[in-house]
C-alpha cells in the first residue's frame, strides 16, 4: 500500500525520463506496480488486484455517509474495517448504505451488526485508508477534515450523491407548520425543509460549498449542545432537494 502522495513522487520521477528500475530502487516500489501506474494512472481505483472503485455514483454516496456517521478501525495484518452506523428508525438507510458499499468494494462481504437503536453496516479492505483519507485518531470534529483534489473532483462530477449522502446520515427532512389568520379564519400551513446537524465546522463547509455549487440556499445556526444545524428552507431549494435527494426511507 502507498499513499498518493508517494504515487506521486514516484509518477514525478519517472516522468523526468528516469528508468523504471532506478525509480524502483531509490522508492522501493516495484517495477511492476511503477508499470501499472504510469499505464493506468495513480489514483485508488488503480491499487490492488481487487481495487477499490471510486467511480460512479456509489462512492460520494459512501464518503457523505462515511462523513456524518462512519469511521475505520485497524484490524489485524493491515486490514480496516469500515463501520457506518444506520438508524434502525430508517431501514432503508441500512439497505442503500449495503448497495453503495458493494458498488466501491465488488465482491467483498458486508456484514450488519446490530446495535442500540442503529445497525452498522462492516467491510474490511487494506484500500479503505486509501479510499478515505480522513481515517484519522480522534474524533473527526477534533481534527482537520479536508477533501484530497481527487475526491474533490469526484464530489465536483457527482454532487448530489455527496449531498445525499451527508443528509442520509446526519441530516433529515422535516415538515414545519404554521397558522394564520386569512379573512378572520385561521388556516395551518404546512412548509418543509431539510437540516443537516454536525459538530465538524470542515464537514458542514464541505456540506455548504456542495450546496452553494448546486444553487440550494441555506442558512446556520447553533443549537444547545454545541453542533451546528445548516438548513435549507427556501421553497426552489427545497424543490431542488426533493427532486435530487429526498427523505430518509
Amino acid at each position: 500500500m502507498h499513499d498518493l502522495d508517494i504515487r506521486r513522487e514516484a509518477m514525478r520521477l519517472v516522468a523526468s525520463d528516469r528508468s523504471l528500475n532506478s525509480v524502483s530502487r531509490e522508492t522501493g516500489i516495484s517495477r511492476a506496480t511503477l508499470r501499472h501506474w504510469r499505464t493506468h494512472g495513480i489514483t485508488p481505483t488503480s491499487i490492488g488486484a481487487q481495487p477499490l472503485r471510486t467511480e460512479g455514483p456509489a462512492y460520494p454516496y459512501l464518503l457523505g455517509l462515511y462523513l456524518g456517521d462512519g469511521c475505520l478501525s485497524a484490524h489485524r495484518r493491515g486490514v480496516y474495517v469500515l463501520r457506518i452506523s444506520c438508524a434502525d428508525a430508517w431501514p432503508g438507510l441500512a439497505d442503500a448504505c449495503e448497495r453503495a458499499v458493494h458498488g466501491v468494494r465488488p465482491g467483498g462481504a458486508v456484514s450488519r451488526v446490530q446495535r442500540q437503536g442503529c445497525t452498522e453496516i462492516t467491510s474490511t479492505s487494506k484500500q479503505w485508508p486509501v479510499v478515505f483519507p480522513q481515517h484519522g485518531p480522534g474524533k473527526k470534529h477534533e481534527r482537520k477534515i479536508e477533501l484530497e483534489p481527487w475526491q474533490q473532483d469526484i464530489v465536483d462530477a457527482r454532487p448530489w450523491e455527496f449531498v445525499s449522502g451527508l443528509i442520509h446520515s446526519d441530516g433529515c427532512r422535516i415538515t414545519n407548520w404554521t397558522e394564520r389568520a386569512v379573512n378572520g379564519v385561521r388556516k395551518r400551513y404546512e412548509y418543509p425543509r431539510y437540516f443537516f446537524t454536525n459538530t465538524s465546522a470542515d464537514i458542514r463547509r464541505l456540506f455548504t460549498g456542495t450546496l452553494d455549487a448546486l444553487g440550494v440556499e441555506w442558512t446556520e445556526s447553533r443549537r444547545r449542545g454545541g453542533a451546528y444545524n445548516v438548513s435549507v428552507a427556501r421553497r426552489a431549494s427545497v424543490a431542488l432537494m426533493d427532486a435530487h435527494v429526498g427523505p430518509k426511507s
